[in-house]
């Protein structure tokens, strides 16, 4: 079958393999640096419990800590309308651009619900969360740094923008797909040779796994099968 003909899998494909199979798969590809596409320690699945996530980004920058800052209506609108209109299933990335961000919550009960109700599944942001409990009932997922107990003055400053959460370059329109162990971005060129790279990929780790509980197993047996 040629590379046009190859089937592209569908969201809920993508959230029946783990993240980091499909990273393993995806730098098969060559598509870009094994040192992009992935979200660093500090950005911690907080609902393992609820199953991956996998969705499109819908982005925005955030500012929580500077009282000068007025609030507006519209941006939140805007927001809420992006994610209306964005494919589906939707995930919120925020990018924190004020100051003290140890001290930045990004989304609550309240949030969440609005989000969920029009379209997302999730959310991930480089600051804090709060409502755990309540989240966690909604099964709306979260990747944060933690949870902080007040909103303090969040505001929604651009929408639709370019973000950086924690280093990991997102755009609007952007694969996501997380799990407990972590965070990374899917490239659109890697869909359609995906699937065949993740069934490579299990098969040689299946493979060495085989070696390596066979009997009689030596470091010599790996040499030329390793890095292969």
């Amino acid at each position: 079958m040629s590379e046009g003909q190859q089937s592209v899998w569908t969201i809920d494909q993508l959230k029946a393999v783990d993240t980091p199979t499909l990273a393993n798969a995806i730098e098969t590809l060559h598509l870009r640096p094994n040192t992009e596409g992935f979200a660093p320690v500090e950005l911690r699945c907080l609902f393992p419990e609820l199953g991956r996530l996998c969705g499109y980004a819908v982005t925005a920058q955030v500012e929580s800590m500077t009282p000068a800052s007025p609030k507006e209506e519209k941006a939140f609108i805007d927001l809420f309308q992006a994610v209306s209109e964005s494919p589906k299933p939707a995930i919120v990335a925020f990018q924190e651009i004020g100051g003290h961000a140890d001290f930045a919550t990004h989304c609550g009960e309240v949030m969440a619900t609005f989000f969920a109700r029009f379209g997302a599944a999730g959310l991930i942001t480089d600051c804090a969360v709060r409502d755990l409990e309540q989240m966690r009932a909604l099964r709306f997922q979260c990747f944060a740094r933690g949870a902080v107990g007040s909103h303090s003055n969040f505001r929604v400053a651009r929408v639709g923008v370019p973000v950086q959460v924690l280093g990991l370059a997102i755009r609007s329109g952007d694969l996501l797909h997380g799990d407990e162990n972590g965070l990374i971005e899917i490239p659109r060129e890697s869909l359609a040779r995906l699937p065949q790279a993740v069934d490579s990929v299990k098969a040689r780790e299946k493979a060495l796994m085989e070696s390596a509980l066979s009997p009689g197993f030596t470091p010599q047996q790996l040499r030329g099968r390793f890095f292969e």
